[in-house]
């Protein structure tokens, strides 16, 4: 391994202590004097051991590189995360979830007199939908009688896009990725609902918070420093805090646009019987080790891939009911398969210092194949996407897939036009193969509705 084919992680300039590399398919933790002595401090009481055990924390192992990195001693290797997702593209369960985890792991580490120094959202990642911490050297000694330094952050990225989501029915994803560090206590604290002004957990980690952050000045800054809370508060602190996590559920609205969409389409079951067949026939052919699956909905066909010979499947949706029940499927059925919110039309971006701490949704790993059904009308006709970007952008991100194309005689079509109108001379299945066969080969198509959708398999030129 030498430094010429070893790239830095963009993000990886906060930590003082160590620094994140890629090589090929490896990730390499570099470690400085002082993150090796705080990262043995935290092992020896076997606290990494025991978490890794669990399944809460990432893997990692001391590996010896000499000569790489002038600032390093030392170096670990972690396991790899097939695909990096952000927490402004989690459904509310998955940040549940990883709240929950976040608040297990700190409260695991107190009973070994271990803290976590921060509170970051992005330290957690899935596999699946289990969630797993991934940053070892945010783990630090325990110093008798200190608060909570990392409250505030966990609320502005764990607690806050919750509650807006609880109490008020109000998706956070958009707020979340155009502030990238969460949502702030000040802002949540000017929505909330006048009985919640009677609740002490509301209080504690909103309202109160909230009146501090506007008006504390440098003395009281210096006397929160100087305050000291017992070891047993502060668990008892957390603990409540999981509770009320716990406790979450979205707020009750009725059913969004897809949520309901398996029970109720417009097409016949032997219809749907067919597609299934013929995305089989791909999947156990092609074997992806990673397929995408856009417009995802409840995960229906993301559960037949990955049954018939998909190793992992990321699906995307924007119709946040229909995640959730994807969710689910994927925790019933214990399934390889991670459902993101993602409206791709305006896909997650290059964020962050120097565009480049997040990335784009679409560079954190190509897919080895994709799923369109039922799809591309939304990006051609909804959004007035010129069917040929839209064909070219599918051959483009993976090697080959499945798209249907829904002819305008469809009834969800239909529909569209009647909005709009029909301005789009150039949506046609002839257009549509045409466009097809300047990028790829037409592996297999199939007719499988009276009003005319078709699948076609692709294969990249």
């Amino acid at each position: 391994m030498t430094s010429s084919i070893i790239h830095r992680h963009p993000a990886s300039f906060r930590d003082p202590l160590g620094t994140v590399f890629f090589h090929e398919n490896r990730i390499v933790r570099g470690l400085t004097a002082d993150g090796f002595q705080q990262f043995t401090a935290v092992k020896q009481t076997g606290l990494l051991q025991q978490l890794e055990q669990s399944e809460k924390l990432i893997k990692s192992k001391e590996i010896d590189l000499k000569n790489f990195y002038s600032s390093h001693t030392h170096y670990l290797e972690h396991e790899v995360i097939p695909f990096i997702s952000y927490p402004y593209e989690w459904p509310f369960t998955l940040l549940k979830s990883a709240a929950l985890l976040h608040l297990s792991v700190q409260l695991e580490a107190l009973n070994q007199d271990i803290v976590l120094q921060d509170a970051s959202a992005y330290n957690i990642q899935f596999k699946g939908i289990s969630p797993i911490f991934i940053d070892v050297l945010s783990f630090r000694p325990y110093q008798t009688g200190e608060l909570w330094g990392a409250h505030r952050q966990f609320c502005e990225q764990f607690l806050n896009p919750l509650l807006l989501a609880a109490l008020k029915g109000i998706s956070y994803q958009e707020w979340y990725r155009g502030s990238l560090e969460g949502i702030t206590t000040d802002s949540l604290a000017r929505l909330m609902p006048f009985k919640n002004w009677f609740s002490w957990r509301s209080l504690v980690h909103v309202l109160l918070p909230a009146r501090m952050q506007t008006r504390t000045d440098q003395q009281k800054i210096e006397k929160i420093k100087k305050s000291t809370i017992s070891k047993a508060v502060y668990i008892s602190f957390l603990e409540q805090l999981q509770k009320w996590i716990n406790e979450l559920i979205p707020y009750k609205q009725n059913p969004t646009t897809w949520e309901n969409y398996t029970s109720t389409r417009l097409y016949a079951d032997e219809e749907v019987i067919t597609k299934k067949q013929f995305i089989i026939k791909f999947v156990n052919e092609t074997k992806p080790n990673m397929l995408w699956d856009f417009g995802c909905n409840d995960g229906e066909f993301a559960e037949l891939a990955l049954t018939n010979g998909a190793h992992f499947v990321i699906g995307f949706d924007v119709d946040l009911g229909a995640l959730e029940k994807a969710i689910q499927r994927a925790k019933t059925h214990n399934l390889n398969f991670l459902p993101l919110y993602q409206q791709m039309t305006n896909p997650s971006p290059k964020q962050g210092w120097l565009l480049s701490e997040r990335t784009d949704a679409l560079d954190r790993g190509k897919p080895d194949a994709l799923v369109a059904l039922a799809f591309i009308h939304h990006l051609a006709i909804a959004h007035n996407i010129p069917l040929r970007e839209v064909v070219h952008w599918f051959i483009d991100l993976a090697p080959t897939g499945v798209i249907e194309f829904v002819q305008k005689t469809d009834p969800t079509v239909k529909k569209m036009l009647a909005l709009k109108g029909d301005i789009f001379p150039d949506y046609s299945e002839e257009a549509f193969t045409y466009f097809l066969k300047e990028k790829a080969d037409i592996v297999h198509s199939l007719t499988i509705s009276q009003s005319g959708r078709s699948l076609y398999w692709y294969q990249r030129k």
